[in-house]
């Protein structure tokens, strides 16, 4: 079974990140999670409340479920994984740093793998260094950070360029998913 590197951090948003970690086993797919260490961390919901008497411009976020990350970036090693799924939340602002996380998914990009990234999840993109001349998309938030990555932003619900396919958000996940599961079984894998 071949292993997708799933990336994390407390505060992960909860739907970009299980839609990936239940539908790739549905196709075969080993899904790692991992984070700065080997440890449970928190998911958030993060979405603008429906009250229209009430204007609210940003998302307000909320604890959702845990999950536990079996590996820590620092013990990651590209040639073990087909791919990499980057999910958003404000997790991405905080493992961007780690230089391990962005060893690992530069090198996975430099090896042609598919790379699916949802919401923030292009924070980590643009550490990594391999979004440089790329078409991606992501919320219009984190139009800025695509760029200063090098990358063209689009807005547009779902970009695909090469071997790398993003999403604005978990209201993309399943065509996002769709693509990513495309690539890989392409390569065979």
């Amino acid at each position: 079974m071949s292993k997708i590197l799933m990336p994390i951090g407390d505060a992960t948003e909860a739907l970009d990140t299980f839609y990936a970690y239940y539908r790739l086993p549905e196709d075969d797919y080993e899904v790692v999670v991992a984070g700065p260490e080997a440890r449970l961390y928190h998911t958030v919901i993060h979405e603008i409340p429906p009250n229209p008497d009430v204007p609210w411009d940003i998302t307000q976020e909320r604890p959702g479920y845990h999950l536990r990350a079996n590996i820590a970036f620092r013990d990651l090693r590209a040639e073990d994984y087909a791919g990499a799924f980057i999910s958003g939340g404000r997790a991405p602002e905080y493992i961007r740093y780690d230089q391990d996380l962005c060893r690992c998914i530069r090198e996975i990009a430099e090896a042609g793998k598919p790379i699916a990234c949802i919401c923030h999840g292009i924070e980590i993109l643009t550490a990594a260094d391999c979004i440089k001349g790329k078409r991606v998309t992501t919320v219009p938030k984190c139009a800025m950070d695509a760029e200063q990555g090098g990358a063209t932003y689009v807005n547009e619900d779902i970009v695909i360029d090469g071997q790398l396919v993003t999403g604005r958000g978990y209201s993309e996940n399943t065509v996002v998913l769709r693509e990513f599961i495309r690539m890989l079984k392409a390569m065979g894998v």
